[in-house]
């Protein structure tokens, strides 16, 4: 059977693929994307980014620090569970699609709660030296999204893998 889609949730993984490849593209090529470095014009924003969230800083990187290289390599993993979720779903309406989404979703979520509990469990390591106001447009309100769109999936298609595991318990019983 041909799963159900929601065009608000592919909708959400064709937008957030690209932002997260760019950002995983960042992480990975370090130092040449960052300042001084021939690749830096693509990721000229993190300039700004870099100081609100020192894991994506110089300091970060000449530390040997490598929470953000570890976190780009599964928002690979993630873009590519989420494009996967995208073909199945829309291309070869495979019933594998929710079960893809959903992962991706869960992901996401888990992903977003590190970074924002490793800042509480160190006192705000790399976003405590922020005000208020930088703080709550560059990385409260952007973890909030993430965190509030992540659980929206899962709840969704985790609705939907439910009901259709009761769906094929109820013909199995008959």
């Amino acid at each position: 059977m041909a799963p159900k889609t929601y065009t608000w949730i592919s909708l959400w993984f064709i937008f957030t693929a690209p932002l997260m490849l760019w950002d995983a593209g960042y992480c990975l090529m370090r130092p040449r994307s960052m300042v001084g470095g021939d690749l830096h014009w693509i990721w000229k924003f993190y300039d700004v980014y870099g100081s609100v969230d020192r894991v994506y800083g110089i300091k970060a990187f000449e530390d040997g620090e490598g929470f953000a290289g570890a976190a780009a390599v599964l928002n690979v993993i993630e873009i590519l569970t989420n494009i996967t979720y995208l073909y199945q779903a829309h291309i070869s309406r495979s019933d594998l699609a929710p079960l893809l989404g959903y992962t991706g979703a869960i992901m996401t979520l888990s992903k977003t709660i590190l970074y924002t509990s490793q800042e509480y469990f160190c006192n705000g390591c790399s976003v405590g030296h922020n005000d208020f106001l930088v703080a709550f447009l560059f990385w409260i309100m952007p973890n909030l999204v993430w965190i509030t769109f992540s659980s929206l999936i899962i709840w969704r298609l985790g609705k939907d893998i439910a009901s259709s595991i009761r769906k094929d318990k109820a013909v199995k019983n008959q």
